[in-house]
């Protein structure tokens, strides 16, 4: 790794102030999107970090004595509301007189170009497709204003008028209950209602563009210990078995160690840890296997359990462990063989329990934004409360074509804790504007939200996905991290965020995204208090888990959350929820390590610059300096006690002094910090290859060269520093008995002269001998040095 300059970051890459026109605090009874996260009494939502967006609701409830069509006889009602250039269609029902459809339409203030509203109740079976059964029209200007928490406007039946033009005269046919209202995002019926940002949105497609709110799923670590097994017989009688458990839930399996030895009660008190998610859907699934031969593993028994029938743990007491009669294969035909087999069958031993005490890592442990354990007993109160605002983005790039031109579908996506967001998609739009509020509790401030911006590829319709993106799936268009530590409490930040996405081509900005949020605390005592608590439950580090462990446990909490959050209605993809939680944060990329081993190198430069400028006054570069410093140390030395406080005054001013150049806005992608720009092109396209490679032989050839040379230098890194311990632990092993001897002999020296001088002595002679005029030094190596040289170290034993 080459220590080239990094280029600096471009500022179109930085974070922007932004004054938005926020909302002035309309209060409005619950929180919008809480689901019952947040109690009412805690806070009272004010919805004031979005800017004010007025829509004119109609909502359609339901009709009563509609005219049958005099062909067929029957009425194949829906309901078409009509406003300027738009149109929102309900659903059809089939020979239906007196349909319910209660469905709610919203259209933006913004685009209203007409100052009548046209409802019009049409018959799907009419030949003349201008044709209606009836239709109420309102006056824009008589349409009442509703803000909330006024109750929401009580629908009313309206008498459906059709003019005939032939014979110019109108009829009254049926009636429609009706509700007609203007109102703000902030109400009730602004989540599932059909927008006109979607006009071009029809079907089923409609449910893929509203704002939801999604809860992962409650997840558990299932600990099985397998203990043994009795009366295990192999299908070769000569030769007793050599058996293994194999255990499964869901798609995860996981294995015992063989038994070392040959038995027919084979023992292991082994762990096996597994992922599993509420509502219980799997079973666990276990399985006797002989190793028959190197090649072949015979089945003796399985046994299926259920997962509710464990017992559910909230800390490390001991749990209970039950027999389970396993069932054989290989069973006879007749019942009385089954009974008898059976009776004598094979008997496995486990200890099994849920484990309430843990938290379920299903994010990295870097950008964690929820550290509560399992079980609800053990959670404690909410320290704060987090509010965010989404507000629009500018200059998304086209993600699909259609028709022949551009166009992305937007939407924007939040996850904190175990809640997930959603915002409404807006259609055919490269700025959209959202103006959606939701609200977190906050029970960590060292945890981290994210937010990602994606283009909905699940509308139908002739849509493409521009080059370079597959099919059928929802693509990313970049993310958004904040770490609440970093946020004073109780302002508002209003900031413009870069959408930062690295491809194979490099590093590219996918547009801005504007957002307001506000970190409210609601107890500063415990807030405090929780700086000194551990980051996780106090059993991931009473009973940890291996490295090993947690990497396979969080890849499968993961596939469990992709999995649960897919099946709702409207599905949260999986690449959505899988760019949520980095789930390819472990591939290898040199970039990364790059970027990582400057990290590294950045944080010993303090102590470099301290050492250059001890180097200068140990060389009189400056000399009122030196004689400053020699003074200093004079003191020192004879008022030891002012050490330690000189020394934390010394940190209290630098700390002071710094808050002049505190950061103004949180921390954001830093493309200079990630080498995302100085980056070698083939070193991009190593990064985003498949696993395993997809790549010809020769490149991939090289590239595992490449790697070698770079593993040989981080190697030679590790090698040396293990040398220099070594030599360490070489002073007094004998390892050179003659350099042994002599730091023996000095050692007693030494003591005998520390014993017999003042320490002030020691420490004032020592402290000007370091500070000596260079007149008084030599180039060459001291003493010392040259000694901790040639002391010998292990690398001669290794091969």
């Amino acid at each position: 790794m080459q220590a080239q300059a990094s280029p600096t970051q471009p500022d179109d890459y930085k974070i922007k102030d932004t004054k938005p026109q926020l909302g002035e605090r309309w209060p409005h009874g619950g929180i919008r999107g809480g689901g019952g996260w947040i109690s009412s009494e805690r806070i009272t939502s004010t919805y004031d970090l979005v800017e004010q967006m007025y829509y004119l609701y109609v909502r359609v409830v339901k009709a009563k004595d509609l005219p049958p069509y005099p062909v067929t006889g029957s009425c194949d009602p829906y309901v078409e509301v009509k406003l300027g250039n738009y149109k929102g269609k309900t659903q059809r029902f089939e020979k239906k007189t007196s349909p319910e459809w209660n469905q709610i339409f919203a259209f933006s203030k913004e685009k209203i170009q007409s100052s009548i509203l046209e409802v019009f109740v049409r018959d799907r079976e009419m030949v003349t497709r201008d044709d209606y059964l009836g239709k109420v029209v309102f006056d824009m200007n008589e349409v009442p204003t509703r803000v909330p928490p006024d109750s929401p406007l009580a629908p009313q039946w309206y008498r459906l008028e059709h003019r005939d033009d032939r014979r110019g005269d109108r009829k009254v046919k049926g009636e429609i209950m009706l509700a007609v209202w203007m109102g703000t995002q902030a109400d009730e019926a602004f989540p599932e209602a059909w927008h006109s940002d979607a006009a071009s949105v029809q079907g089923e497609g409609v449910y893929s563009v509203r704002s939801k709110v999604y809860v992962s799923p409650k997840l558990w670590y299932l600990r099985v210990n397998i203990i043994e097994a009795q009366d295990v017989v192999s299908q070769d009688k000569s030769q007793l078995p050599q058996v293994f458990v194999k255990a499964q839930v869901g798609n995860q399996i996981l294995k015992t160690k063989l038994c070392p030895t040959r038995t027919t009660s084979p023992f292991w008190n082994e762990d096996l840890i597994f992922v599993a998610a509420e509502p219980f859907e799997e079973q666990l699934v276990l399985t006797v296997e002989n190793k028959a031969s190197p090649t072949k593993d015979e089945l003796v028994g399985r046994r299926s359990l259920s997962l509710n029938i464990f017992e559910r743990r909230l800390d490390h007491r001991p749990v209970h462990s039950s027999w389970f009669d396993l069932e054989k294969f290989g069973l006879g035909v007749l019942e009385a063989d089954r009974r008898k087999e059976l009776k004598f069958s094979t008997k496995i031993h486990i200890r099994a329990c849920l484990e309430g005490a843990y938290h379920v890592l299903d994010e990295s442990t870097m950008y964690i934004s929820d550290q509560r354990p399992t079980a609800r007993q053990l959670w404690k109160q909410p320290i704060g409360i987090l509010e965010l605002g989404i507000l629009s983005a500018q200059g998304l790039p086209p993600m699909k074509t259609k028709d022949g031109r551009g166009t992305t579908n937007a939407y924007c996506v939040a996850k904190y804790g175990q809640k997930w967001i959603r915002t409404r998609t807006i259609v055919e739009s490269f700025g959209p504007k959202w103006n959606e509020q939701y609200t977190w509790e906050v029970y960590d401030p060292c945890t981290v939200i994210t937010l990602g911006v994606f283009d909905n590829c699940h509308l139908g319709g002739n849509e493409k996905p521009a080059a370079g993106n597959g099919t059928g799936r929802d693509s990313r268009i970049g993310k958004v991290r904040i770490r609440l530590s970093t946020l004073e409490t109780d302002r508002i930040y209003t900031h413009s965020y870069p959408l930062l996405v690295l491809n194979p081509s490099g590093v590219k900005k996918m547009g801005e995204l504007q957002i307001a949020f506000r970190f409210t605390c609601l107890s500063l005592a415990h807030m405090i208090y929780l700086y000194g608590r551990p980051l996780l439950p106090k059993m991931h580090y009473l009973h940890p888990f291996t490295v090993g462990q947690l990497d396979s446990l969080r890849y499968q909490a993961m596939n469990i959350v992709a999995s649960r959050l897919g099946r709702a209605e409207p599905p949260l993809r999986k690449e959505v929820v899988e760019y949520m939680l980095d789930v390819d944060s472990h591939m290898w990329s040199m970039r990364r390590s790059k970027a990582n081993f400057f990290r590294i190198v950045s944080l010993f430069t303090g102590v470099v610059t301290m050492s250059k400028w001890l180097g200068d006054v140990r060389h009189w570069k400056n000399p009122v300096t030196s004689i400053l410093v020699h003074v200093l140390f004079c003191i020192l030395i004879c008022y030891p006690e002012l050490i330690l406080p000189t020394i934390f005054l010394y940190m209290f001013l630098i700390g002071i002094w710094n808050y002049r150049f505190r950061p103004r806005h949180p921390p954001h992608m830093d493309t200079k910090l990630s080498w995302a720009e100085a980056v070698h092109p083939d070193e991009l396209d190593e990064e985003f290859d498949t696993f395993p490679t997809s790549k010809p032989q020769d490149i991939t050839r090289m590239r595992y060269d490449r790697l070698r040379s770079v593993a040989g230098r981080i190697q030679t890194v590790v090698g040396d520093m293990a040398t220099q311990g070594e030599r360490f632990h070489a002073l007094l092993s004998w390892r050179d008995p003659r350099a042994t001897s002599l730091f023996v002999v000095f050692c007693l020296c030494i003591a005998i002269i520390l014993y017999v001088t003042p320490f002030k002595i020691v420490a004032l002679v020592a402290g000007f001998y370091f500070l000596r005029h260079p007149r008084f030094r030599s180039k060459m190596p001291s003493v010392p040095s040259n000694f901790f040289r040639r002391l010998p170290s292990r690398a001669d034993s290794m091969l």
